[in-house]
């Protein structure tokens, strides 16, 4: 069903959850009206994916979220996941270029969700927002979205506003500090390491080529390993 609302601009997060990675993973989306005081959720929804990846949840939760609202309405998308937010702001046109292979020449992850997220964004306006994850005063929508997936993850169950659903519960530890970051991207111009790479990042020696993004890092930049070698820190959970 598509969410349309009487507002000139829609504000909106999403997010994914993983219990493992991969593990039971399910997504979330949460909408308020621009200009509302405080940010007051109107509608949300969340939904299982069963076991997936943490990155297919995050893009699972931006696919769902532009496939419920109105097009013809601009849309602010808040995301924690820098790889959800920079493969359909960054990485897409070079994908796109090379036939759905990375600059290293590796087929891209999540392609077909990729491919379905850049069809619901033909034609429309929408700002992407990187918000930090996990901040004791971050972004309630991001928030909200957060505990949504969490806890659908965890039960494996849909939820939502048009379900009749309570509110997500709080997170049940304390909420961890990381040090904020924003972005912006507009359209008309990442999260936790996967299995078997290692969260460690270090200082690179010589310039050289993320395996999973194909985009390049300096000497001196902050990567880290993953499946396929070794690259950007926020590229380490594609899969």
């Amino acid at each position: 069903m598509i969410v349309s609302m009487r507002a000139e601009r829609l504000v909106a997060a999403c997010d994914g959850a993983c219990k493992g990675n991969p593990g039971p993973a399910a997504w979330a989306w949460v909408l308020a009206e621009s200009g509302s005081a405080p940010e007051t959720p109107t509608r949300w929804e969340a939904g299982p994916l069963g076991t997936a990846t943490n990155n297919i949840a995050e893009l699972t939760a931006l696919e769902r979220l532009l496939a419920a609202t109105d097009p013809a309405v601009p849309l602010e998308v808040r995301m924690d996941s820098q790889y959800a937010m920079k493969a359909v702001t960054t990485w897409l046109p070079g994908w796109k270029r090379n036939g759905w292979r990375t600059a290293a020449g590796k087929p891209v992850a999540n392609r077909e969700l990729v491919v379905r997220i850049d069809e619901l964004l033909a034609g429309r306006t929408v700002e992407f927002r990187y918000v930090a994850a996990h901040q004791v005063d971050g972004d309630p929508l991001n928030d909200f979205a957060d505990r949504a997936a969490s806890q659908a993850a965890t039960a494996q169950e849909p939820a939502g506003s048009a379900l009749g659903s309570p509110e997500p519960p709080p997170s049940p530890t304390p909420a961890a500090k990381k040090t904020p970051a924003r972005t912006r991207g507009a359209r008309t111009g990442g999260r936790a390491a996967s299995a078997g790479a290692s969260a460690r990042t270090v200082k690179a020696k010589f310039p050289g080529r993320c395996g999973v993004c194909g985009g390049g890092y300096p000497a001196g930049g902050s990567i880290a390993r993953n499946d396929q070698g070794w690259g950007h820190p926020e590229c380490r959970a594609a899969g």
